[in-house]
């Protein structure tokens, strides 16, 4: 573990430099220690490290570091994981929503029934959130759905697209440019900034992507328009 400064008033704790859901959850058990702390500003968490800021008139390098280590040596199931309730997210991979599933099953030489039976067969690992708000960063894929960024990014994402970058999946929470292949899209809103709870994934969440027709697909969303879907429906 490594505790580094980060400007005049925050600093990033790095674990092991690697990426795994034993480290991540390190991470995460960090974040939740500290999150009740007072003169904590904000905390980021990451595939492996943690961003804290402090307020300086608490805290300094020092003590904020003695707090860190403190709060690992004190924390018995830092190492855990800790059970999380898996997220169903249904996903459209029919048309016009697949814009990139032909150039994917190019790369990875599948065919889309497998690339979407491979994408809805298995459990993923929520390991931060960044680049927008709401922006879910999940892993890790099967390595023979791996496939690289497209070449030119798109100027505009649409929102709720999900896509595939390398051994990361994500769901595009707002519309946004971005260079991941998408391969379907959610009709759920992923961020809401009116909303309780404002992003519908965090940092140590599980997600299994349940694939819909184009007509569930409007179904749900009419419900989410007209504020009478409840999201237990999604959820299993």
């Amino acid at each position: 573990m490594e505790i580094q400064p980060f400007g005049d008033s925050a600093i990033i704790v790095t674990f092991e430099k690697v990426i795994s859901e034993e480290v991540n959850q390190k991470v995460i058990s960090l974040y939740e220690a500290l999150k009740v702390q007072k003169g904590i500003s904000y905390l980021i968490p990451a595939y492996n490290s943690l961003t804290i800021g402090y307020d300086i008139e608490n805290w300094k390098f020092v003590t904020i570091s003695d707090l860190v280590k403190v709060t690992i040596n004190g924390t018995p199931k830092l190492s855990s994981t800790s059970e999380r309730k898996v997220y169903s997210i249904p996903v459209c991979y029919e048309k016009p929503f697949d814009l990139d599933s032909l150039e994917v099953c190019e790369q990875i030489d599948l065919t889309k029934e497998e690339l979407i039976q491979m994408h809805t067969g298995q459990v993923f690992r929520v390991y931060m959130l960044g680049f927008v708000a709401g922006f879910a960063y999940m892993g890790s894929l099967p390595e023979h759905l791996a496939c690289k960024r497209k070449a030119t990014p798109r100027l505009r994402v649409p929102k709720g697209s999900v896509g595939l970058a390398g051994l990361q999946t994500g769901i595009y929470p707002t519309e946004a440019p971005g260079g991941w292949q998408i391969i379907g899209q959610t009709p759920l809103n992923m961020f809401d900034p009116n909303r309780g709870q404002t992003s519908l994934l965090a940092p140590g969440d599980y997600v299994k992507f349940r694939a819909i027709g184009l007509e569930e697909f409007k179904i749900i969303q009419l419900k989410i328009e007209t504020e009478i879907f409840e999201m237990e429906e999604a959820y299993a």
